[in-house]
């Protein structure tokens, strides 16, 4: 028989010092049932069952942003791409809700509608150049300039794809001062065409940008830019105030809602934000109001930053809509969007 939880005390209690010798059995109970739960414990997960593949949680890796672009294998050949994967083994379309944009919208305005449409929308159906510009504002404004202030603004890729694709509704993403709408307003009037072009730009600039731009800009007033009003006043002194609509908010709130109204583009430039995740958001938001058949096309595929900007965001998305990119100067222009991808 074993002896009782009392019996191994009193066996016990000979080394113990006296004044602990009455918490002998309470404290060898304790241990015992420490032990024989820890025991189970261990017992109890070395034999869990290994969770089943739909119970797994798949978070997103680092390598689904770079497979493709010049990932090897092992033996430094480049990875196979004929099963439709690219990379090490990542599928053509990113596998994460991260990654996934909207790619379908509305039935489409006609092109000859779009202007009023977002008139009425954005503006409680007044023209913003209506009475513009009042005294007040007029006062803080530098005189209009004929060529506003701006990079790569005249390159040759203007007319080029506006004689190409002969739009007749363009989107540009990053306005600043105007100085690309309006050159764009001009080649087209010289090829007879009329196309509306919409202006997308907060008009707040970027932290610090007056240090570079102080002779361009007028003087912050209440901590408003006044970029919008000065870039209103170059495109109504060059006549322009018809067809070069400003869209005043972010890049992301104004491509979400035109996908919702149906505006659609044939030509869109992007040259907003040039971060790899802002170009990257812009791109695909953008890609889902481009026509079929459209272009699209944007600034700065080669700067310092290179694969970790613009350019990233660029060759990345081409990977995976499996497009083509042809650089233009500093410009870069993606094969046009396939038809049967959107809503007309």
């Amino acid at each position: 028989m074993k002896p009782r939880a009392p019996a191994v005390a009193a066996a016990l209690s000979s080394g113990v010092p006296a004044k602990l010798r009455p918490h002998l059995p309470r404290i060898t109970a304790f241990l015992i049932v420490f032990s024989v739960g820890y025991s189970l414990g261990i017992v109890s997960s070395s034999t869990r069952p290994t969770p089943k593949p739909s119970q797994t949680v798949i978070r997103p890796h680092a390598a689904h942003l770079t497979a493709g672009l010049g990932a090897t294998t092992t033996s430094g050949v480049a990875a196979s791409s004929s099963n439709g994967t690219f990379g090490a083994g990542y599928p053509r379309s990113p596998p994460h809700d991260l990654f996934r944009f909207r790619d379908e919208c509305r039935e489409a305005v006609p092109s000859d509608a779009v202007v009023q449409t977002l008139i009425d929308k954005l503006f409680d159906g007044e023209s913003p150049y209506a009475s513009f510009p009042p005294e007040h504002t007029a006062a803080l404004l530098h005189p209009a300039a004929a060529r506003p202030r701006g990079w790569g603004s005249t390159g040759a890729v203007f007319a080029d794809l506006i004689e190409e694709v002969r739009p007749e509704t363009i989107l540009e993403l990053g306005a600043f001062l105007g100085a690309s709408a309006l050159h764009m307003a001009a080649v087209a009037r010289n090829l007879s065409l009329s196309p509306a072009i919409l202006c997308v730009d907060d008009f707040r600039g970027w932290p610090a940008f007056r240090g570079r731009f102080r002779r361009d800009v007028p003087a912050q007033r209440h901590g408003d830019a006044l970029l919008l009003p000065q870039f209103m006043a170059n495109v109504a002194a060059a006549g322009e105030a018809e067809r070069v609509l400003p869209l005043p908010f972010s890049t992301a709130s104004v491509l979400t809602a035109l996908c919702q109204w149906g505006v659609y583009a044939d030509l869109i430039e992007v040259d907003a934000g040039h971060d790899f995740h802002s170009a990257w958001a812009d791109i695909n938001l953008a890609w889902a109001v481009l026509r079929p058949g459209g272009v699209m096309f944007g600034h700065d595929y080669f700067t310092g930053a290179d694969d970790r900007g613009v350019r990233r965001a660029v060759t990345l998305f081409a990977k995976v809509k499996g497009l083509t990119v042809r650089p233009h100067g500093q410009h870069w222009i993606l094969s046009a969007k396939p038809r049967g991808d959107a809503r007309r």
